[in-house]
């Protein structure tokens, strides 16, 4: 590397701590072990293998860095390991159990014994006050300043030192909650305290009530993590930007972050979806279904028309939060997903991981239960002897005798075990292709596969032949794909208007105006910065039929500046059409209402694609360094190949391989299936034909 300046990508995952570095278009990229608990020391560990890999010293490194975009997985593991910080809730008197209330949500509507999830907020601590405002705005009741006294100075002699204050109106006032605010600040200084208005100003109480507690649970731990990795940054010599990986796909600035750690819950997966954008756009397709199989889990996205799809809410750990993020469907099926036998006798795989510690049984750190990994080494997927290209040895005894042991009561022979759990993983991942694609009237078969993560390569054109898909797409940097995308993503801070009127009586150009008003700040901050480009914001309205209860975001046509009234009428004629795609019906007679208007102030990055290769023609046979037993399915049954394994980093532009075959990056696996066929793009990406149909 030469000694201009480098941009970082790191995200921490479950199993591995995934980095990149680019500088002048090329790109350096490796792996960590993850050491859960203790984040910062994988992401400083992740930092000195780049070093190492680039002949400098850990210092110089990070000397040369302008920027560092970082994923993290500690707002996520908080929820899912419900170990946030102790939370007080401060609300209108009468109504500090509509969290727990949750609008009678039960994920299985007939289940009786279905326990209720864990309370973020104990009810002891859900201190009710006097006040009200009304849906207009305008006070009702004046807030009782000495009951907020009280529920501070009884909060703060608890030891509790996260407040959230979330007022039935608020979302049409903000008044009662910031008086509140600063009479907690008084008599509790220590407290980091969070209104409903600010988080999500947003009609519906549980919806915002749930999204604040949870921002509240998290929002510290993540704020003192980033202040420690900052400063240890610092320590070693970083002078430059850190950026933040958001659930919206975009960064922002660790100040930002630190206070809504809520919009962090999906912080690794939606750098994937970024990612999956790019590189779609390289290859020129505009539908793709990105599958990111790490560790621990498998994840689920859609670029649809070029656009990647989005949600404005989500479940988290039986938790509402209701923020606009990225569409990721989550199962629990990674590298390290168990296989085990349930009470009936049957075999399943996950959603239990092993995690990096003990890891798969072949990892050789103590760990005994069989996983998807200790699978692909007994099937002859991955060579023991080149795991991380060699930096780890995977013993191959330790996976057999885990699978023997442990799967005894199936009767069957230790591949015939492996490939069973193959089936079942496989299984699981396609289901959950078909839920963000099928069960949404969408036909996977107009969509590319992209698959990245570690593990993902392994068995993506075996669920491409389940769902029909034709094409797979798997970049060179399938293993580190987070991490780039977190290179790649722009600066983004995601807003809400509560705007709530018949469309029919909104004024365009007052509303314009507004969204003007608490846009321009960030945009002026972004507009500051070195390395954004230019500046736009993106505006969604929340529409809906007079009378229903759930609303589409409809593109508003104007991007930033003056909203015209054709403008607002081509909003409204977009969402009849956004109605009958969802729904299969319009209803043209019935009268628009608008809830809130979303806006998105986006700081544009530019972003470098990978250097272009010249075609060096198809023969690929430079590259071939071996062949090995590899086992493939025909039919029901599992049959082993002589198949030629490939040094992935031999391979260039060009270069054809037909299946079977297996080629071996230093971070993942490529699995070509018999019939599948194989050219490397010119951005080195290696474009995958099912079947034998045509990919190019």
């Amino acid at each position: 590397m030469n000694p201009a300046s480098i941009n970082i990508g790191v995200d921490v995952g479950g199993t591995f701590t995934d980095i990149v570095v680019e500088a002048s278009g090329k790109i350096l990229q490796g792996k960590a072990p993850s050491t859960p608990g203790r984040e910062s020391e994988g992401v400083m560990e992740a930092l000195r293998l780049m070093a190492r890999e680039s002949g400098t010293t850990l210092r110089e490194l990070l000397q040369r860095a302008a920027v560092i975009n970082f994923g993290t997985t500690v707002a996520t593991n908080a929820m899912l390991q419900m170990k946030g910080v102790p939370v007080g809730l401060v609300t209108t008197r009468g109504f500090r159990d509509i969290v727990e209330l949750r609008r009678g949500w039960k994920e299985v509507m007939f289940d009786l014994k279905l326990p209720p999830p864990q309370a973020i907020v104990p009810r002891r601590w859900r201190i009710g006050v006097t006040e009200r405002i009304g849906a207009d705005g305008t006070v009702v009741t004046p807030l009782a300043a000495e009951e907020v006294r009280a529920a501070a100075r009884r909060l703060r002699a608890a030891g509790i030192n996260s407040v959230a204050i979330c007022f039935l109106s608020a979302h049409s006032s903000p008044a009662h909650e910031r008086q509140a605010r600063d009479i907690v600040a008084a008599e509790h200084p220590e407290a980091d305290v969070y209104l409903s208005s600010d988080v999500l100003p947003k009609i519906r109480e549980y919806e915002r009530f749930s999204t604040t507690v949870v921002n509240a649970y998290l929002s510290p731990l993540l704020k003192s993590y980033l202040a420690r990795l900052n400063e240890e940054l610092v320590a070693n010599g970083f002078a430059g930007q850190l950026y933040i990986m958001r659930s919206n796909g975009g960064t922002v600035a660790p100040g930002v972050a630190g206070a809504m750690g809520c919009a962090a819950l999906l912080s690794g997966p939606a750098a994937g979806v970024v990612a999956a954008n790019r590189i779609g756009d390289l290859c020129g397709v505009r539908n793709v279904i990105g599958v990111d199989m790490g560790g621990t889990s498998y994840d689920v996205s859609l670029v649809h028309r070029g656009t990647p799809s989005t949600r404005y809410g989500g479940w988290f750990n039986r938790h509402w939060v209701g923020l606009p993020m990225l569409d990721i469907h989550t199962i629990g099926a990674g590298g390290g997903s168990i296989a085990w036998i349930d009470s009936g006798g049957a075999l399943r795989v996950g959603p239990q991981s092993a995690g990096a510690r003990p890891g798969p049984a072949c990892y050789g750190f103590g760990g005994t239960e069989p996983t998807v990994t200790d699978a692909f080494l007994c099937l002859g997927y991955i060579d023991p002897e080149f795991f991380l290209g060699g930096r780890m040895r995977l013993v191959r005894k330790s996976a057999e005798a885990a699978v023997r042991e442990k799967l005894a009561p199936l009767g069957m022979e230790v591949n015939e075990a492996a490939f069973s759990i193959l089936r079942i993983v496989n299984n699981n991942m396609s289901n959950a292709i078909r839920y963000v694609t099928v069960a949404r009237g969408l036909d996977p078969r107009d969509f590319a596969l992209m698959s990245f993560g570690g593990a993902g390569s392994v068995t993506a054109t075996q669920q491409a032949r389940d769902l029909g898909i034709r094409r797979v797409l798997v970049p060179r940097t399938a293993s580190v794909f987070c991490a780039l995308g977190e290179l790649w993503a722009d600066l983004r801070v995601s807003q809400i208007l509560p705007k709530r009127a018949l469309a029919s009586e909104v004024d365009p150009g007052r509303l314009g105006e507004e969204l003007d008003a608490i846009g321009e700040p960030h945009a002026n901050g972004f507009r500051a910065l070195a390395g954004v480009s230019s500046v736009r914001m993106d505006r969604y309205a929340e529409l809906h039929y007079l009378g229903q209860t759930h609303e589409l975001p409809t593109p508003i046509s104007s991007r930033g500046g003056r909203i015209t009234r054709e403008d607002w009428a081509a909003t409204c004629e977009r969402y009849h059409a956004l109605h009958k795609e969802h729904y299969a019906f319009e209803l043209r007679h019935k009268a628009i209402e608008l809830l809130s208007v979303a806006q998105d102030v986006v700081g544009v990055r530019p972003w470098s694609a990978p250097a272009a290769q010249a075609d060096s023609g198809p023969d690929a046979g430079r590259a071939l360094k071996t062949r090995r037993q590899v086992c493939f399915p025909e039919g029901e049954r599992p049959r082993f190949h002589d198949t030629p394994i490939y040094d992935g980093g031999k391979l260039v532009a060009g270069n054809r391989i037909d299946g079977p075959a297996i080629i071996e990056e230093v971070d993942t696996t490529v699995v070509l299936q018999p019939g599948d066929r194989m050219r490397v793009t010119p951005h080195r990406i290696y474009d995958i034909s099912v079947e034998g149909h045509p990919s190019d």
